[in-house]
């Protein structure tokens, strides 16, 4: 039984810690969250579950009195440079970390020198770190990375992720734009809260596992117009206002365009699906129809994480250098 601690008690977290109450590998000892409606509450009453006997600290002093946790499971921000101080904490608890952190999952290009810094903390203390999650962490960088493993030559590899958003936690539909009017859209673009975080990030995991050395990488954002009234999402969506985004992330070598990662997310989108497209020698189209459900594979996978990353090299690690990550019941 691996003990654990969980930071972070918004949707997110109180699924990690749904989810491990049912798995058998791994058990929630302590718990952090300063949020006043949080913090000196039962962790169970929380998140949806009978009392536990935990009651969630502000702090992770307070936290791991007494609880001797072994890993951390971090589910607070998606900026690395919001993160750092909490994970560089948590090295020098001495505790291994699975963070749920967009930017976390491949900062080596975009912010290198925190990356270096927590690489540091981590390796100083004799423990590791990851951030994963369903997108990024798997679906649109880890997954097309390995399925080039087959290949005897890689051209281009191109992943295309679209979800139907209606079902989606309340921050995610506002993460992208759904309800909103086109100048406040375009308002949230431009003071960088609207958009989905973590393509260029899989884009620079991609061309590493494949030893490609880019010359650029570029992002683009629009829009998703409704073109009917909308209900069922966290606010009525009339015709002309955004329902969504859609964002893509290319990566460019020899002028040529080699990665293309397209993230389409809309309440009311007619389909949800994942493709991934490799031309190449031989070419390979995988699809998952229906799609993979964004909530419950970042929970899932952020539990499934906690074995590999404790067997990991100290340090910073990413999805395509630790551990294969996979389903386990216990250890």
């Amino acid at each position: 039984m691996i003990k654990v601690i969980q930071m972070g008690l918004g949707p997110l977290g109180q699924k990690v810690v749904q989810f491990a109450r049912e798995r058998g590998f791994i058990k929630v000892v302590a718990a952090v969250d300063p949020a006043p409606d949080k913090a000196g509450r039962d962790l169970g009453e929380i998140c949806g579950l009978e009392k536990m006997g935990l009651t969630v600290a502000p702090d992770l002093a307070a936290a791991i009195k007494g609880a001797k946790p072994e890993a951390a499971l971090v589910a607070t921000v998606s900026s690395l440079k919001k993160l750092e101080p909490q994970v560089i904490e948590l090295a020098n608890a001495g505790l291994h970390v699975v963070s749920t952190c967009e930017e976390l999952s491949f900062p080596w290009k975009t912010q290198p020198q925190i990356a270096k810094r927590i690489d540091e903390a981590f390796k100083n203390n004799n423990v590791a770190c990851v951030g994963t999650g369903v997108n990024p962490g798997y679906l649109m960088d880890f997954l097309p990375a390995v399925l080039t493993g087959v290949c005897q030559k890689v051209d281009q590899v191109r992943v295309l992720r679209v979800q139907d958003a209606t079902a989606r936690r309340v921050p995610f539909q506002q993460k992208i734009g759904a309800g909103l009017t086109l100048p406040q859209f375009h308002g949230k673009v431009a003071d960088g809260t609207l958009r989905h975080v973590g393509l260029t990030e899989s884009v620079h995991m991609i061309a590493h596992h494949l030893g490609w050395k880019l010359e650029k990488v570029t992002e683009d954002l629009s829009p998703i117009i409704a073109e009917k009234d909308i209900s069922g999402g966290h606010v009525p969506i009339t015709r002309g206002l955004a329902s969504g985004v859609t964002q893509v992330a290319r990566g460019f070598m020899d002028k040529r365009e080699v990665i293309t990662l397209q993230f389409r997310a809309a309440v009311g989108e007619p389909e949800s699906f994942d493709r991934i497209e490799i031309k190449g020698v031989p070419d390979l189209v995988s699809t998952i129809a229906g799609g993979v459900n964004g909530d419950v594979a970042t929970c899932a996978i952020a539990i499934n994480a906690v074995r590999s990353i404790m067997n990991s090299r100290p340090g910073l690690r990413t999805m395509v250098d630790m551990h294969p990550i996979g389903y386990c019941e216990n250890v």
